[in-house]
């Protein structure tokens, strides 16, 4: 969400200096500097992560940097009023038309893409498909890592009808929808693009059960892969559906029957209270299944605010840049001849300055606080409700101060 190399290394720079000088900053009682000073170390990471995705996105105060060169190659320039205008450029890359098919950009995006009036709709097919993947994988993770809860409390019954299905559930359909994409990007290039599947309208397809038809678009019945249409789908689909209810009924009919054949007393099994009825039990466990089966497509489609943070992000960026600064470097370029140094270097100073101070103010501090506290809703509620859940007991995080004290 934070995608800018430049604004990551200003950020990492700062925080970098409350890390060295923290002892010194301890004592200063600034309600606002606090708040910063008590999460440097994070302030640290965001910032080194913004680097790395700023270097993803090419990405560097709105502008990009040449590292590789360029897959491009445009018709010769025109050159008017001495400003060079790409004709290509200026009308949109066509990849299939300017790009060299051999050539490959080693890291991040081509440069040549800055330069392009239809980059906005490339960057956001990318960053809207790289923000699902991160999504699914994201809660991937956090199922896997129910699996260690249900070990700890010794509860195979969940492990066998809870954990299992979730997981059968969530890749069926979203691994799937996953794996789509990284096929595409693997198997399509520029030339053949125009048939190129959908995956949107593959998946609705897939839910409706509707094989394509003769007189469909080639991106409509285009198989990225053989049996596509006719076996991987609908199995994916049958067993998404069928751990629906396996989820919802056999845990509580399993605890039930085991809590009558003991005589209903003791202890609960498998995580559930003796005491509760089975109308509770199920009660309970339909509200778990409902809230995983439509919170993994409300999830999924949550972690799309990575994607649009992050095109926000880069087009204040750019206004900003092309409000300020460029008007800038227009004067300079178009100063008087004989105050030319003087000027033009006082006015390029003041633009400079009010660049400089509506960048650290709105982009670094507000964008950032925005993108921590959209990180911070992505974790504890799209990742952590796959595993934790408040059971009253109250949380203790790791010190090992406290350890040493109880010793």
């Amino acid at each position: 969400m934070f995608g800018d190399t430049g604004h990551g290394i200003i950020m990492t720079l700062f925080a970098l200096w409350m890390v060295w000088k923290e002892r010194q900053l301890a004592s200063v009682k600034d309600e606002i500097f606090s708040m910063f000073y008590g999460g440097r170390y994070i302030i640290l990471l965001m910032g080194l992560f913004s680097m790395y995705t700023g270097l993803i996105y090419n990405d560097i105060f709105s502008k990009s940097i040449n590292l590789f060169g360029s897959s491009f190659s445009t018709n010769e320039p025109d050159v008017i009023n001495g400003t060079i205008i790409f004709n290509n450029i200026t009308q949109g890359l066509i990849p299939y038309e300017n790009m060299d098919p051999n050539y490959v950009y080693w890291f991040g995006i081509d440069p040549v893409w800055q330069l392009a009036q239809n980059k906005v709709i490339y960057l956001n097919t990318y960053k809207m498909k790289v923000s699902v993947i991160l999504g699914v994988l994201q809660m991937f993770f956090g199922v896997v890592l129910s699996l260690f809860n249900h070990i700890h409390f010794r509860k195979p019954v969940s492990i066998m009808f809870e954990f299992i299905p979730q997981l059968i559930f969530l890749i069926g359909i979203f691994g799937y929808m996953d794996f789509m994409i990284i096929w595409k990007w693997f198997n399509y290039s520029s030339s053949d693009s125009a048939k190129a599947p959908s995956v949107l309208i593959t998946l609705i397809n897939m839910f409706m059960f509707r094989m394509p038809l003769d007189n469909d678009p080639p991106y409509l019945k285009e198989e990225m892969f053989d049996g596509q249409y006719s076996i991987i789908q609908p199995v994916c689909l049958i067993l998404a559906v069928v751990c629906i209810p396996i989820m919802l009924i056999v845990k509580p009919v399993y605890n039930h029957c085991i809590k009558k054949s003991s005589g209903g007393g003791g202890g609960g099994h498998d995580g559930h209270d003796g005491d509760g009825s089975f109308g509770d039990a199920f009660i309970n466990q339909a509200i778990h299944t409902i809230e995983y089966c439509l919170g993994s497509v409300s999830h999924t489609a949550s972690y799309l605010r990575l994607w649009a943070l992050s095109l926000a992000h880069a087009q204040l960026s750019e206004v900003l840049w092309n409000m300020v600064m460029k008007n800038g470097f227009m004067e300079f370029h178009h100063g008087p001849p004989n105050y030319l140094n003087i000027v033009s270097g006082a006015v390029m100073f003041v633009v400079f300055s009010i660049w400089a101070v509506l960048t650290v103010a709105i982009l670094i501090v507000m964008e950032g606080l925005s993108a921590f506290l959209h990180a911070l809703r992505l974790h504890w509620v799209e990742f952590m409700s796959k595993f934790y859940s408040g059971a009253g007991i109250v949380f203790m995080p790791f010190s090992f101060r406290v350890i040493i004290d109880e010793l």
